[in-house]
């Protein structure tokens, strides 16, 4: 059903946690005030498209609308805006991964591309908020 991701597909995963994710325990910046789409997030990544294939579920975290992640194998950057518009970028070597979508207070879902090593890929994901 789920595997864990490898190669490129790692960070096709990473975009989850990143997202998206997004996260994990990572410290905000103290700046920004809380927003509703902080706390915990369920996120589902597919990849349907270029040199990457299945899907995998993570679990994200969101605080001040800031997307932090705390997996350790890859840089992630992103914010959710008020409006709920999602932006992304993860990178891990000479590999990385761009993501957007939209957030409501309780689910939402968008886009991803990424290059890796073994050339490009896609997908979409959704998420669901925890707790």
């Amino acid at each position: 059903m789920f595997s864990k991701p490898t190669s490129l597909n790692t960070i096709a995963g990473i975009l989850a946690a990143s997202v998206l994710a997004l996260f994990c325990g990572g410290i905000a910046d103290m700046a920004f005030a809380r927003t509703i789409y902080d706390g915990d997030w369920s996120v589902l990544v597919v990849a349907n498209g270029g040199a990457c294939n299945g899907s995998y579920r993570y679990g994200v975290q969101i605080a001040d609308g800031t997307l932090v992640y705390g997996g350790g194998m890859a840089t992630m950057q992103g914010r959710v805006t008020a409006k709920g518009t999602v932006r992304v970028l993860v990178q891990s070597g000479g590999q990385w991964a761009n993501g957007s979508g939209h957030l409501t207070k309780s689910r939402g879902g968008g886009v991803w591309k990424g290059q890796g090593m073994s050339g490009t890929c896609a997908g979409t994901w959704v998420a669901e908020r925890r707790g």
